[in-house]
């Protein structure tokens, strides 16, 4: 009896509880909605007397109601039917991931992004136009809206703060009026700075809808995974393309620097983000830690100077920031005003390791990125750890770390361009989940934008992982050699060449690619081959074609040849050992080199013969069949266009790209003075190689080229692998290829 009394006063309990919670909800909504209400009849109210918003994606709904150049949202004339229409539009932007908020039906045939076009007398930022620039020389663009997959605004974004210069205004009732808008679905808003002085929240100042947002500084809470794009915060003077390279040489050694953590910056006397800064002099000692701030900033910062600050902007006048960076091995990235700070992309780039203490920050591209082999996360609660923290990184643990800051700034980071398509290739990879790149392939060299997920997903079959998974390239190659002219002869050098080739025991097949405007031979004007020979024709007259990755090839390795080149089996057989030690670079014969013509202040293009090279043509070539789908595939069309327009160029274009994937130069093997260099056209013997015009097209191609690209990506070399014991006084039957001794 008395345990049913217990059972009867705790379900009495538990009743008049969950009523008084009701009770709470009812009032508290109806005292928000009057605040609403007399926010609306007082426009003017101060900041600090608007709603405290707790959820994460209330702040645009803030932004909205304050837009002062609109109506409001939650009018008291708005009918009911309205607001609940704006608070549905709400309640879905906040819980919006791919499959709810994202029409992958647009995405079926292509990933393609629409740029819309700028608005009469319509002027953007200095950074929203390296955005937009980016989008519109990718491969990704286009200008057909019906074809297009994601939509990017002509309205500049990017510095929502009301008292900044770039403050665009009445974004919101011009972003509701384009026809395509469709309540921000497969939209991409791209954003640096919200809110505005004195607590910096993350509002816009407009509904997003349903948009997919790339905004920098964001936080945790008001982050959608998969959804929305952390990117970094970077100034007006990053580099559209290109950028500079890190400052770490390869395999530093020693991996510890003079310092051992360094900061120089703004102190904030007062408002957000001056806890942190104003209790670093706790840590700073002068010595291997140095922590530098300065109260000089602002109009009135003398108005809340503090007895530090005479001591402090002393100190800070010291040290130049640049050496501070370039001689240290961490850097601590406290917040700013805004989680985001222009010191992060400053200390992956000076290859110092970066220490975050901006808690609750959303890192850059955190979806793909795997900070913890780059940066030392740590809490700003826990400041006076950070020295401790800092010695106990091993030195081997210290080096790693720091190569991998200057391959995350390389990869992803140098440039405008590159964080662009990284956020466009981050989307794609969600849209095409079942082809999606590997979290290995994204924190590995070449990176993510190097490694199209459309030829695999499989790493294994890349040639960049074959050492990292103990895999080997295969044993076999594809011989494919682009015919311009009709065989009419035994004699003929493309006839020759294919019995060579064919000799050799690693040929696993020879693909020939038609192009002459006369019809295939008869068969008996083939020459008969121990291997499968393939005839393409018809399929396309463009010189890029010989780069199109073919069903038919399915060897990793492409021994690539001009129909007039000349080669034995022995050097065959020597080009394909020599590329298995090196898969992903290209190995072969005749090389060229580039150089700096400061005279007429552009790249120039030389055949002549010196210690030193930076390409190695085609002509006759090994590299992994990979790069025929990079080359199809990443290259935008006008580069491919240019190519087929001028006939030529295409060994260089091939070779640009094989550089800026590895970094690294080509590999020659043996001088092979006599490679022959004449394009022999019926009826005539002139060299295309003599000719000026054609040398002219390719000097040009050079400057073309390292333009698309942002810099020069050819590097020079002078190593050149001989076969052993090649020229040396030993018996010619002891020699493994004899025969290239003879030539």
């Amino acid at each position: 009896m008395q345990a049913k009394k217990r059972y009867l006063l705790v379900s009495v309990g538990a009743s008049l509880l969950l009523l008084a919670y009701l009770w709470a909800l009812q009032v508290g909504e109806f005292q928000h909605q009057k605040h609403l209400y007399t926010i609306s009849q007082n426009p003017a109210l101060p900041r600090q007397h608007w709603p405290d918003w707790n959820h994460p994606l209330q702040t645009y709904l803030d932004g909205a109601e304050q837009e002062v150049d609109g109506p409001q949202l939650l009018h008291q004339h708005t009918s009911p039917r309205e607001r609940r229409e704006i608070r549905n539009n709400i309640y879905k932007s906040r819980r919006c991931r791919m499959d709810t908020c994202f029409d992958f039906r647009r995405c079926e045939n292509a990933f393609k992004v629409y740029v819309y076009p700028l608005q009469k007398n319509e002027k953007v930022s200095e950074s929203y136009q390296k955005i937009l620039s980016a989008i519109q020389e990718s491969r990704f663009y286009t200008t057909d809206p019906n074809e297009a997959c994601l939509f990017v605004l002509g309205i500049d974004t990017l510095d929502r703060d009301q008292l900044s210069a770039q403050y665009v205004h009445n974004v919101r009732a011009r972003i509701q009026s384009l026809p395509l808008w469709n309540e921000g679905r497969n939209h991409l808003i791209f954003n640096l700075y919200s809110g505005t002085w004195p607590d910096y929240t993350e509002e816009l100042g407009f509904d997003i809808g349903q948009a997919i947002l790339a905004k920098a500084s964001i936080d945790v809470d008001n982050f959608r995974p998969h959804f929305d794009v952390s990117i970094p915060l970077f100034s007006k003077d990053h580099p559209q393309k290109g950028g500079d390279r890190g400052y770490l040489t390869s395999n530093n050694i020693p991996p510890s620097r003079k310092y051992l953590l360094v900061f120089k910056g703004k102190r904030y006397l007062t408002g957000i983000g001056s806890e942190t800064r104003n209790a670093l002099y706790h840590i700073h000692n002068g010595d291997d830690i140095i922590l530098l701030t300065t109260c000089k900033h602002g109009k009135d910062w003398e108005k809340h100077k503090d007895p530090r600050c005479d001591k402090d902007n002393e100190e800070y006048s010291k040290y130049d920031y640049q050496e501070l960076l370039h001689n240290s091995s961490f850097c601590l990235v406290p917040r700013g005003r805004r989680l985001g700070s222009f010191r992060f992309l400053e200390a992956l780039q000076a290859a110092c390791i970066p220490v975050l203490l901006s808690n609750g920050w959303e890192l850059p591209f955190s979806e793909i990125i795997d900070w913890s082999k780059a940066a030392v996360i740590g809490d700003e609660r826990l400041l006076l750890q950070i020295p401790s923290i800092t010695r106990s990184v091993e030195r081997d643990r210290i080096l790693a770390l720091r190569q991998q800051t200057q391959f995350l700034w390389d990869a992803y980071f140098s440039s405008v361009a590159k964080i662009v398509l990284t956020t466009l290739e981050i989307i794609q990879d969600r849209i095409h989940s079942h082809t999606s790149r590997s979290r290995m392939m994204w924190n590995a060299l070449p990176g993510g934008l190097y490694t199209l997920p459309h030829f695999s997903s499989d790493p294994s079959l890349f040639p960049f992982y074959y050492s990292v998974l103990g895999k080997s390239p295969s044993l076999e190659f594809t011989a494919v050699i682009q015919v311009m002219t009709p065989v009419q002869s035994q004699l003929q050098p493309i006839v020759k060449l294919i019995i060579a080739v064919a000799k050799s025991k690693f040929c696993a097949q020879i693909v020939v690619l038609w192009n002459c405007d006369r019809p295939l031979p008869p068969k008996n004007k083939w020459p008969s081959a121990n291997v499968p020979i393939i005839v393409i024709q018809g399929e396309s007259k463009s010189m890029s074609a010989r780069f199109f990755p073919y069903d038919v090839i399915l060897t990793d390795a492409v021994l690539s040849l001009d129909e007039d080149s000349v080669l034995s089996t022995n050097e065959v057989d020597f080009a394909f050992i020599v590329w298995q030690s090196f898969p992903d670079r290209i190995v072969g014969y005749p090389a060229r080199s580039h150089y700096w013509d400061a005279g007429k202040a552009r790249w120039g293009y030389t055949s002549k013969w010196t210690n030193e090279f930076s390409m190695v043509l085609t002509g006759a070539a090994f590299y992994h069949r990979y790069y025929h789908y990079l080359f199809t595939h990443y290259l935008p069309p006008s580069l491919l266009r240019m190519v087929d327009h001028m006939a030529n160029c295409e060994d260089i274009l091939m070779n640009f790209l094989v550089s800026a994937v590895t970094k690294l130069p080509p590999i020659k093997v043996t001088q092979k003075k006599q490679y022959k260099e004449t394009m022999m056209q019926q009826g005539s013997k002139t060299s295309r190689w003599a000719d000026p015009d054609h040398f002219a097209q390719r000097q040009t191609c050079m400057n073309t080229f390292s333009s698309w690209f942002g810099y020069m990506p050819l590097r020079h070399s002078q190593m050149r692998l001989d076969p052993v014991l090649f020229k040396d006084q030993v018996s010619i039957l002891r020699k493994k290829y004899r025969d290239i001794e003879k030539l």
